[in-house]
């Protein structure tokens, strides 16, 4: 299947389960593989036959900005449920990582990864 892929969006969001992480903003960044036929839009080499880069990325962008979860793994599930809803999309892959998790130690992020196909 054709995919249609999206790497390192970066946001502002208040998620975690710590008061603190609910309260102050942190970087989260966002992995996409969107699931789609490509072959019309491959021929027409026209945009109405695609998904819309610019559309998607705002639409993350209002659910990792505009909602508070406890989980990234709630926040992977939202997003990945939301682009299906509103794209004409078969599947997709969501990765959110957190680069700033309050973990003593270095480290570069924690994340999860969710596939989630239509049904």
């Amino acid at each position: 299947m054709d995919k249609i892929m999206a790497r390192g969006l970066r946001f502002q969001g208040c998620h975690g389960v710590l008061a603190q992480e609910k309260e102050q903003v942190q970087p989260f960044i966002i992995d996409l593989d969107l699931y789609t036929s490509l072959h019309t839009a491959g021929w027409s080499d026209d945009i109405k036959d695609t998904v819309s880069y610019d559309e998607v990325f705002y639409h993350v962008k209002k659910i990792v900005e505009g909602e508070s979860f406890n989980l990234i793994e709630a926040l992977a599930e939202n997003i990945a449920a939301s682009l299906l809803l509103h794209f004409p999309l078969k599947a997709v892959k969501v990765t959110v990582y957190k680069p700033e998790a309050p973990v003593e130690g270095r480290f570069d992020h924690f994340a999860v990864q969710i596939y989630r196909s239509l049904k």
